[in-house]
């Protein structure tokens, strides 16, 4: 599975009702132009880029095509994501921080970090977001 051409493809709002309607039964590009009121042209368009994404698989009946969402390129981005979403933040320390050597001294040798550390350390701020820096960032107060 190539996430990025998934996540492009499922990023589009037809697309995802075209995905929905495809879970919920198979269906041509007839009935999915009926059940969006779209052109056959465009549901077209969409499911080429969906097949070739590789979310999509049709099958020919009679003269029309009736396509299926494989359902285990879903289960694949979904177990992705949710590893994705289980990585723990680990604490911002000289040895765990990823900072150049240099840029560890300025940081995380003082209680406090200054707006220049802040900023070389970890990138511009701003104002109204200040707080997200102490949020994961151990190097001012614990």
């Amino acid at each position: 599975m190539d996430r990025t051409s998934v996540l492009k493809a499922i990023a589009d709002e037809t697309r995802m009702k075209i995905l929905t309607l495809l879970l919920e039964h198979n269906c041509c590009v007839r009935a999915l132009a009926r059940n969006l009121e779209l052109s056959e042209a465009t549901i077209s368009q969409h499911l080429k880029i969906l097949r070739e994404a590789g979310l999509i698989s049709g099958e020919k009946r009679g003269y029309f095509m009736h396509y299926d969402v494989k359902r285990s390129v879903l289960r694949e981005l979904a177990g992705e994501i949710k590893a994705l979403a289980s990585i723990e933040r680990e604490i911002c320390t000289p040895e765990k921080g990823r900072c150049l050597s240099s840029e560890q001294e300025k940081c995380h040798v003082k209680d406090e970090c200054i707006d220049d550390t802040k900023n070389l350390c970890h990138g511009s701020i701003p104002d109204d977001k200040e707080d997200m820096h102490h949020g994961h960032c151990k190097c001012h107060k614990p």
